[in-house]
C-alpha cells in the first residue's frame, strides 16, 4: 500500500502513461472549511511529453503536437479570416492576432523592460530586446560561426547553407525559406491585399512591420542608438552597418572573385550577382528583372503604378524613394552640404557623392569589365560600358518614337530635346538652359572659372574629368593605345578613335530635327542648331558685350582684348 503523498502504479488511469496520477474529482471539488483546496494538476498527454506530432494536416505535410496549432494552420488553406479590425478593415484568422493588431491603433505597449525605458507591443519583441542587456547569443552556426539569441533565427539562417525553401505557394511554383517572404509573395502577386495604410500620405503595405518602419519617415523617430557615438537609425540593419564600418572595422565576408569584403553576408550575396548576372526579381507587367527587390520596387513605381509615396512638405515634389526626397530637400530647400573633400574643398550633400568624388583623386576603379581591360570608379559606369560596347543592349525605349538607349539619362535627354522641349535648369548669368542639373553645374564653371580636376604632374587643371584624362595621356604618358586601321591615326581614348572613324565611313549619326543636316559629332550639331535655328548665343564677353554661340569663338574674341 502506498504511503500518503506518494503515487503508486495502481493509481495510474488505464491507458495513461505510467507515472501520471489519476485525479479524483470528488475529493478536490468539495472541501471542508478546515481543508486547503487541492492544487490543480495540468496533465500532459503522451504526445506532448514525447514530442510526437500526432496532429497532421490532410492537405499538406504539416504536423504538430498541439491541436490548436493545427486549427490555426488550417486557416492558411481555407482562407477564413473571421476577425476584423473596425479601424482599418484588417482581417485575420485568429483573435490573438487581431488583439496585437489593435495595438497599432492604440499605441499600447504593455511589455516593459526592467533595465531601460524600452516597451513593446509583443512579448516576443521584449525577449529580443533583453538580449541587448545580456549579450547572450547561445545559438551558433557550425558552418560559418554565425551566432544568435534565438533558436528559430538559427534555423532560418541554416537555410542559407542548405538552400531549403519549405514554404510553398499553392498558386504558383514560388517557395521561400521564411514564411514572411511567402506571405509577402502571396499578397503582392496573388491577393493584392495591403491592409495597412499610412494616415499621413496614403502609403499601403501588406505587413504591419513595414507600416511601422514607414511611419518613421514622418515622425523622424530613430530608436536604434550607437553606444559609441551619437549616430542613430530608424532600423537596426543601418545601425549594424554603421558599427561595423565606423567602430569595429570588421568585414568577415569576402568575395572569392574580386576580393570585395563586407560586414554582412546578405551584402556578399547581393554582390555575387554582379559576377553571376543573376536577377531573380521579375516584373509581372513587363520583361524587366532586377538583382535586388528595392530596384524592382522602384521600377514598378516608376513605370507601372506611378506611385510616389514620399512627399515634400515645402513644395509639391514627390518621390518613389525616401532617398530621392532627402536629396531633393538638400538640393532645393536646405542647401546643406556637410561632406567636405579635404584635398580640393569639394562639398557634397550626400556621403555617397563624396565617396565617388574621392575616386577622382585616388584613381581607384574597382569595377572591372570581364570582356576587355575597361575599369570604372562606379558600377553604373561599368553597366553602361557593357551595354554600349559588348551586349549592344538598349533597354530604355522612347514611347513616342523608335529611339532606344543603353542609359536612362540618354533617354531622358532625348525626350526633353525631341518631344517635350523642357529645360527646367537655367543659368542666371547668361540664360543658358538645360534638361539636367548636372549639365548646369558643369556650365557654371565657364562663368566661375572653377577647375576642380588637377593634374598631379603639372599645374594643369580642368573643369571636367575627361579633359584631364586626355591631358595626362597627351602630355605625360604619351600612351595612345587606340589605332585606326585605315590611316594609322592613334588616340588616347577609344571614343576619340570612334569619332575619327567617321571620317572614313562618312557616318553622321547626329540628325537635326528641323532640317536635313547631320553631323559626325554632337558638338557640331549643337553649333548648327544655334547658328541656324535657335540663334542662342550663351557666351558673353564682359569687356565689350560681344556674344557668341560657341565658347571657342568667345576665346578667340578675348585674344583681341589681350592684344589691345
Amino acid at each position: 500500500m502506498a504511503m500518503a503523498g506518494q503515487v503508486s502504479p495502481t493509481d495510474v488511469d488505464d491507458g495513461s502513461p505510467t507515472g501520471v496520477p489519476k485525479i479524483d474529482c470528488d475529493s478536490t471539488s468539495s472541501n471542508s472549511d478546515d481543508q486547503t483546496a487541492a492544487p490543480k494538476v495540468r496533465v500532459k498527454s503522451a504526445s506532448q511529453r514525447t514530442g510526437e506530432k500526432r496532429y497532421n494536416c490532410d492537405r499538406c505535410d504539416y504536423s504538430t503536437v498541439w491541436k490548436s496549432h493545427l486549427n490555426r494552420h488550417l486557416a492558411t488553406h481555407t482562407g477564413d479570416k473571421p476577425y476584423m479590425c473596425g479601424e482599418c478593415g484588417y482581417r485575420t484568422a485568429h483573435k490573438s492576432e487581431l488583439s496585437r493588431h489593435m495595438r497599432t491603433h492604440t499605441g499600447e505597449k504593455p511589455y516593459m523592460c526592467d533595465q531601460c525605458d524600452y516597451s513593446a507591443a509583443d512579448k516576443s519583441n521584449l525577449h529580443k530586446h533583453l538580449t541587448k542587456h545580456t549579450g547572450d547569443k547561445p545559438y551558433m552556426c557550425g558552418e560559418c560561426g554565425y551566432r544568435t539569441t534565438q533558436k528559430p533565427t538559427l534555423l532560418r539562417h541554416m537555410r542559407t547553407h542548405t538552400g531549403e525553401n519549405p514554404y510553398k505557394c499553392d498558386e504558383c511554383d514560388y517557395s521561400a525559406a521564411v514564411k514572411s517572404s511567402l506571405d509577402n509573395h502571396v499578397a503582392s502577386k496573388h491577393t493584392g491585399d495591403k491592409p495597412y495604410m499610412c494616415g499621413e500620405c496614403g502609403y499601403r503595405t501588406t505587413h504591419r512591420a513595414n507600416l511601422s518602419l514607414h511611419m518613421r519617415t514622418h515622425t523622424g523617430e530613430k530608436p536604434y542608438k550607437c553606444d559609441q557615438c551619437d549616430y542613430s537609425a530608424a532600423q537596426k540593419p543601418p545601425l549594424d552597418r554603421h558599427v561595423a564600418a565606423k567602430h569595429t572595422g570588421e568585414k568577415p565576408y569576402m568575395c572569392g572573385e574580386c576580393g570585395y569584403r563586407t560586414t554582412h553576408r546578405a551584402n556578399l550575396s547581393l554582390h555575387m550577382r554582379t559576377h553571376t548576372g543573376e536577377k531573380p526579381y521579375k516584373c509581372d507587367q513587363c520583361e524587366y528583372s532586377a538583382a535586388q527587390k528595392p530596384t524592382l520596387d522602384r521600377h514598378v513605381a516608376a513605370k507601372h503604378t506611378g506611385e510616389k509615396p514620399y512627399m515634400c512638405g515645402e513644395c509639391d515634389y514627390s518621390a518613389v524613394q525616401k532617398s530621392h526626397l532627402d536629396q531633393h530637400m538638400v538640393a532645393k530647400h536646405t542647401g546643406e552640404k556637410p561632406y567636405l573633400c579635404e584635398v580640393c574643398g569639394y562639398r557634397s550633400a550626400q556621403k555617397s557623392h563624396l565617396s565617388q568624388h574621392m575616386k577622382t583623386h585616388t584613381g581607384e576603379k574597382p569595377y572591372k569589365c570581364d570582356q576587355c581591360d575597361y575599369s570604372a570608379a562606379q558600377k553604373i559606369n561599368l553597366d553602361n560600358h557593357i551595354a554600349a560596347k559588348h551586349t549592344g543592349e538598349k533597354p530604355y525605349k522612347c514611347d513616342q518614337c523608335d529611339y532606344s538607349a543603353a542609359q536612362k539619362i540618354n533617354l531622358d535627354n532625348h525626350i526633353a530635346a525631341k518631344h517635350t522641349g523642357e529645360k527646367p535648369y537655367m543659368c542666371g548669368e547668361c540664360g543658358y538652359r538645360t534638361t539636367h542639373r548636372a549639365n548646369l553645374s558643369l556650365h557654371m564653371r565657364t562663368h566661375t572659372g572653377e577647375k576642380p580636376y588637377k593634374c598631379d604632374q603639372c599645374d594643369y587643371s580642368a573643369a571636367q574629368k575627361p579633359p584631364l584624362d586626355r591631358h595626362v595621356a597627351a602630355k605625360h604618358t604619351g600612351e595612345k593605345p587606340y589605332m585606326c586601321g585605315e590611316c594609322g591615326y592613334r588616340a588616347a581614348q577609344k571614343c576619340d578613335l570612334s569619332i575619327h572613324m567617321r571620317t572614313h565611313t562618312g557616318e553622321k549619326p547626329h540628325k537635326c530635327d528641323q532640317c536635313d543636316y547631320s553631323a559626325a559629332q554632337k558638338t557640331q550639331l549643337d553649333q548648327h542648331m544655334v547658328a541656324k535655328h535657335t540663334g542662342e548665343k550663351p557666351y558673353l564677353c564682359e569687356v565689350c558685350g560681344y556674344r557668341s554661340a560657341q565658347k571657342q569663338q568667345l576665346s578667340r574674341h578675348m585674344r583681341n582684348h589681350k592684344m589691345e
